[in-house]
C-alpha cells in the first residue's frame, strides 16, 4: 500500500476518523510524523488497525487489545493464550445465555399456538 492520509486509512479500515484519532491517543495506533503539513500512514498502520479491529470483532477490550499489541513486542504466548481462553470463556457464557433465551423464546411461542386467551409471549414480558 502506497502511504496514505487519515481518511484513506480509516477507509480502509472500515471506520471513522475520528475513530483513527482515538486509537493514537489511546496508544494503539501511532501518530505519523506530519513534516511536510500531511500525516501519512503506511503498511504497518494498516495492518495494526486491521488488527485492532479483528480483536474487537472477536469480543476483546481496547484494554485487552492494548495488551495483545504489546505481549505481540514480548512475545508471551502464554498471557496472549491466557487472553484468548478468557475469552472463549466468556463467548460461552454468552452462547449459554443466548441458548438458554432462545429455548425460554421457542416454549413461549408454542405456547402461544397451542393455547387461547392472553397471549404467553406478552404476558411473560409484562411479567418482567
Amino acid at each position: 500500500m502506497a502511504a496514505t492520509t487519515i481518511s484513506g486509512l480509516a477507509r480502509e479500515g472500515g471506520v471513522g476518523v475520528e475513530t483513527i484519532r482515538y486509537y493514537q491517543r489511546r496508544g494503539l495506533l501511532p501518530t505519523p510524523d506530519g513534516g511536510s503539513g500531511v500525516r501519512r500512514y503506511g503498511d504497518e498502520e494498516r495492518r495494526r488497525l486491521l488488527f485492532i479491529r479483528s480483536a474487537q470483532a472477536a469480543g476483546f477490550t481496547l484494554d485487552q487489545v492494548a495488551e495483545l499489541l504489546a505481549l505481540d513486542a514480548g512475545e508471551d504466548r502464554e498471557r496472549a493464550r491466557a487472553l484468548a481462553q478468557s475469552r472463549i470463556a466468556a463467548l460461552d457464557a454468552k452462547i449459554a445465555e443466548l441458548k438458554s433465551a432462545r429455548d425460554a423464546l421457542k416454549r413461549l411461542a408454542r405456547d402461544c399456538a397451542a393455547t387461547d386467551g392472553p397471549c404467553p409471549i406478552i404476558t411473560a414480558f409484562e411479567g418482567g
